[in-house]
């Protein structure tokens, strides 16, 4: 079944627009109540349906949060806040209270103006697509007006779920494993900025704070893992050990080493994995990754003995792939990092903590540990669109791709593909050949620009 509201990561949009807004988030709520009870058995222990429900700092957020609890309590479900808490946290909180759901009113890296909703199921992984496919079977026109519900719906609160995921990263590393430590940590002022900071100072780290006043506009706002330049220019600065960011909701992780230079996601899970190779810990020798990883993780895995397996992007669909091949470890080369001994879902915390763990261990600096990853020169590019036309039917996109396709000649790839969460055709080239690679690019570009008017 295809789906018309849901993305790659949940439903998505401007706050307002046609789909995230009150009405819609309260429709939403109510279709999911009728999907889980047609999807539920009947619970042996008569429990009710409890829904936990997390959010960023958007200002939009309680709003949505009110309205989502609406439609879940019209259909009989329970609807606990969690408040302001990282995604991952909410996804441990489905786990750790034997609740039947969980959602996360976020927009992760996008701007202020955008929010969005993602759901977890029981065991804390995100929903499937034919799951989300179902809920919007369910979508139904509102029975009465949004306030007639919202302004009705008690919401049951859970204080506690912030400090419990604190107190698990916590457990990663020894106490005071971090007196001495300087780190520069970016929370992009979002879901992070009391959990992150709090964990590694607990830890004994000194912090230096980016993005850490939330005021419900400036959530990602030039700050956080989508703008690391700060970061790593900070940690030069305050000659601190190494630099963390997070994106809005805290499911990523960037890291600057202590010179300033940044590591995403492909150079971080290929420190993490050919660790755990060399340690004889890396289950099944499997790394998880997605098409839009370079290939010197693949080169770089298989010499330590492991091998790569990849998947369309998305955490969610990397998530699945780990626990069909019984793998622990994988992640995307944005900084979703998804460690499945610790955590069900992308965890930037959790991420930046089991980096500094090697750290501690070997006793090298970031710069030293990061050269296991030799990339492959690479050039990305995102272009707004107007119309998400399927890319078969782009004749000129087609000859071109067809035409690199063959000159890269089974040296380089390329990738062309729509965002899941953005009206944006997305173009990666990678090749050994700097200079081939910027011009297969242009010519990819020209081919969209001719199929697909700017958006």
């Amino acid at each position: 079944m295809n789906r018309q509201y849901f993305g790659t990561d949940g439903v998505r949009g401007k706050y307002g627009g046609p789909v995230i807004n009150p009405a819609f988030a309260q429709r939403l709520g109510a279709a999911v109540g009728r999907w889980m009870k047609n999807a539920t058995t009947a619970d042996p222990a008569g429990k009710m349906l409890h829904v936990l429900i997390g959010r960023d700092t958007r200002d939009s957020g309680p709003a949505l949060e009110r309205a989502l609890a609406a439609g879940l309590a019209a259909e009989g479900l329970v609807p606990f806040s969690l408040g302001v808490v990282p995604t991952p946290a909410v996804s441990r909180a489905v786990r750790t209270n034997g609740a039947a759901l969980g959602a996360v009113i976020t927009a992760s890296h996008n701007p202020a103006g955008d929010n969005g909703i993602k759901f977890f199921g029981p065991t804390g992984s995100k929903l499937t697509d034919a799951e989300e496919a179902e809920i919007e079977q369910q979508l139904v026109p509102l029975s009465c007006p949004v306030s007639d519900l919202v302004d009705n719906v008690p919401i049951q609160t859970i204080a506690t779920a912030a400090a419990d995921y604190m107190h698990e990263a916590s457990r990663l590393l020894p106490p005071a494993c971090l007196k001495g430590w300087r780190v520069v940590l970016d929370t992009a002022n979002g879901a992070t900025c009391g959990t992150s900071p709090a964990v590694l100072r607990g830890l004994g780290a000194e912090i230096i704070a980016l993005g850490a006043a939330p005021d419900g506009r400036n959530i990602n706002a030039g700050v956080g893992s989508e703008h690391p330049e700060q970061l790593g220019a900070a940690v030069v600065a305050a000659a601190a050990r190494l630099g963390i960011a997070h994106d809005g909701d805290g499911d990523r992780c960037v890291l600057a080493d202590e010179q300033g230079e940044i590591l995403d996601g492909d150079e971080i899970l290929t420190l993490l994995a050919v660790r755990a190779l060399q340690k004889g810990a890396l289950t099944n020798n499997i790394l998880v990754v997605t098409v839009q990883s370079n290939l010197g993780v693949d080169a770089a895995v298989k010499a330590a003995g492991g091998r790569v397996v990849r998947t369309p992007v998305g955490d969610r669909y990397v998530s699945e792939r780990m626990l069909a091949e019984g793998a622990v470890l994988g992640g995307e080369s944005s900084g979703h990092l998804i460690c499945a001994e610790v955590a069900r879902t992308g965890d930037g915390l959790v991420a930046a903590l089991k980096v500094i763990e090697i750290m501690l261990v070997t006793g090298q600096p970031l710069s030293e540990l990061r050269r296991v990853l030799r990339k492959y020169p690479q050039s990305v590019l995102a272009l707004k669109v107007r119309e998400m036309r399927p890319l078969d039917q782009l004749a000129t996109v087609q000859d071109a791709i067809r035409t690199v396709e063959s000159e890269l000649a089974g040296r380089g790839r390329i990738l062309v593909r729509y965002s899941g969460t953005e009206p944006k055709i997305r173009l990666l080239v990678e090749h050994e050949d700097p200079t081939r690679v910027k011009s297969c690019l242009a010519r990819l570009e020209a081919a969209v620009r001719k199929d697909l008017p700017a958006g």
